[in-house]
């Protein structure tokens, strides 16, 4: 049985920042990630809201956190969690821990209409850095109306010959600044008021899309940016429309359970209150245990 005094559970912007301060403090977490270390900035093409970078890409800055862990020697165990006992803390029967963060963050939500899941990957994305380049010169579709449709959309609007942006509301939700880019960009075209209601496939490739008021829209592709689900179905705490509830020192209902980052109900999902998130949660541990 490995045992350790501190489990993360997310190797993201949140639970890289709890182990960097965990570990400055003396204390030599584990963490635990079932993907590649960054999370979600392993999804953004460019960042532009965070402090000492005018403008970073997602991957570079993982990279970067990332660089700072390993040289910490703090060890990330590339693992699935099948089982995790809260009361008896332990995971899969083979970790000890006395505190766990989870920060495990969100999923991309779908808009569960038909085929969806069978056309991911084959002409429905939830990531433009990803999957941008297989629509050189083509049109697509970016659904949604918040910041990371507007950055999806201008990533998109270099590579692609045209991006349709279909969005439900009168407006945008984002930055201004993100706004004025999209409305300066001659490729972008914008449908306000509207949902998509069916993807109209022949010979197993995507055509085009059905609105709500029956009209078609041509497209090669189509990419999803409609905010997340949190990956919260493992754990056993209390829960809000399954965003992890916490204090104000991001204590959850168990005693010594943590969370931190997007997988928990908050005001603002953005890098620096991941981050800040990680500090207070950490600090708490740090404190209890001088």
């Amino acid at each position: 049985m490995e045992k350790y005094k501190v489990v993360i559970v997310g190797a993201g912007i949140a639970g890289m920042s709890a182990a960097i301060n965990l570990k400055r403090a003396g204390i030599t977490p584990l963490i635990i990630e079932n993907n590649a270390p960054g999370g979600t900035l392993n999804y953004i093409s460019n960042i532009e809201n965070y402090p000492g970078f005018e403008s970073i890409s997602g991957p570079d800055l993982a990279m970067n956190i990332y660089n700072q862990v390993n040289n910490l020697d703090i060890k990330i165990k590339s693992a699935n969690i099948s089982d995790i006992d809260l009361d008896k803390k332990i995971i899969n029967n083979d970790i000890e821990f006395e505190y766990l963060i989870i920060a495990t963050g969100r999923k991309s939500r779908l808009l569960g209409l038909e085929n969806e899941k069978e056309l991911l990957g084959r002409g429905i994305s939830t990531c433009a850095l990803c999957d941008g380049m297989f629509y050189k010169d083509k049109d697509v579709i970016v659904v949604g109306g918040g910041n990371s449709a507007l950055t999806e959309s201008l990533y998109l609007s270099n590579i692609c010959k045209k991006v349709t942006i279909i969005i439900r509301r009168d407006n945008f939700t984002g930055d201004k600044y993100l706004i004025d880019r999209v409305s300066n960009k001659k490729n972008i075209k914008v449908i306000n008021n509207s949902n998509i209601i069916s993807y109209n496939v022949k010979n197993n490739i995507l055509v085009s899309v059905t609105l709500d008021n029956k009209k078609r829209v041509k497209t090669n592709g189509v990419f999803l940016a409609i905010g997340g689900i949190p990956n919260s179905k493992l754990f056993n705490v209390e829960k809000e429309n399954d965003y992890i509830l916490v204090n104000n020192k991001y204590e959850t209902n168990i005693p010594y359970v943590y969370a931190i980052g997007d997988v928990i109900k908050k005001d603002y999902y953005q890098l620096t209150t991941a981050a800040s998130d990680a500090v207070i949660a950490s600090n708490n541990i740090i404190r209890i245990n001088k």
